[in-house]
């Protein structure tokens, strides 16, 4: 009987090498070829075309097809349902819960979390990979922690927000994830987790912004968060983080993650429009690289500003 082409043998983008062996493939003969064509090894026994770039999903696709009782979790569901989060999908481990709760370790590159799951919790998107629901995904994460990356990841879910080119409508809101971890309490990291949820502003516009309100709070400071003043010329605009009784307007500018030029420009002449508001008597800037990299600048530019008298 003629040998099946390995290319014959893909599923959804993934040639498993139990597959091959089962069309008659030899176990020598499949790894010289394999090796020869330069198939891209995905996982343990998993592989991608040859001269290809597999995506999250491919990689994803790969380990479930191994192990089908898992399901895409955590930051790895987060990056399939467009939620913003502060480690990026590539280089970070793929992310799984084994609801039956037996598997053990796993390969390098790849994190199992033994957890119950309810049907309900679970949804099925293209080639069959089954993944948690938005509520379920934003609950993980708000359980697992840290904080910053939950919180980030919540007000992105929260948001219309444009991610990897796409602009999206919110995912879900405040109601229904209290509502989750209410259903949960009792539960390891669910006080911690309603904790972290009451400090979630949906309106917030990037994670830029997130973690500049966070390090404002930790720090002892509480401005408005996405006020709205009016220009003189009557166009609406809406501040970051603005100290009322200071006047003082405070901008993130986030061009790491807006991602555009133009993007940048609108917030220039935006910048401009505020400086218009009676309200404002002063405005500060702070990029994205000053949030994450040097919040203790930002903070002290702050206090120092707010110190100033009227």
């Amino acid at each position: 009987m003629e040998r099946k082409q390995l290319r014959e043998l893909l599923d959804g983008g993934v040639l498993l090498t139990s597959r091959a062996l089962e069309a008659g493939w030899p176990r020598r003969s499949l790894t010289r070829k394999l090796r020869e064509q330069g198939w891209v090894r995905l996982h343990a026994g998993a592989w991608a075309e040859p001269g290809s770039s597999p995506d999250l999903i491919t990689r994803l696709r790969a380990v479930q097809l191994i192990r089908p009782r898992l399901i895409v979790s955590h930051r790895s569901a987060a990056a399939i349902w467009g939620i913003e989060t502060l480690r990026r999908s590539t280089g970070t481990p793929l992310e799984f819960i084994d609801p039956g709760r037996t598997l053990h370790g796993g390969e390098r590159g790849v994190r199992v979390r033994r957890m119950h799951v309810a049907p309900s919790e679970v949804t099925m998107i293209r080639h069959g990979l089954r993944l948690t629901g938005v509520r379920r995904t934003l609950t993980d994460l708000l359980r697992a922690g840290p904080r910053d990356d939950a919180v980030v990841a919540v007000e992105s879910a929260l948001g219309c927000r444009t991610v990897n080119g796409i602009r999206r409508p919110p995912l879900t809101d405040v109601a229904a994830l209290t509502a989750s971890l209410k259903a949960k309490a009792g539960s390891p990291g669910t006080a911690r987790a309603s904790t972290w949820l009451r400090l979630c502003d949906p309106h917030a516009g990037s994670p830029a912004e997130t973690i500049a309100r966070l390090r404002l709070h930790d720090a002892g400071l509480h401005p408005e968060s996405q006020a709205e003043l009016i220009t003189p010329a009557g166009r609406r605009v809406r501040l970051d983080f603005f100290f009322r009784a200071k006047g003082l307007a405070v901008e993130i500018e986030g061009y790491a993650y807006h991602g555009t030029r133009d993007s940048h420009r609108r917030d220039v002449a935006r910048y401009n429009q505020i400086l218009q508001c009676p309200e404002v008597r002063s405005l500060l800037r702070f990029t994205a690289e000053d949030v994450f990299h040097r919040p203790a600048y930002m903070i002290q530019e702050i206090r120092t500003a707010l110190a100033k008298k009227l």
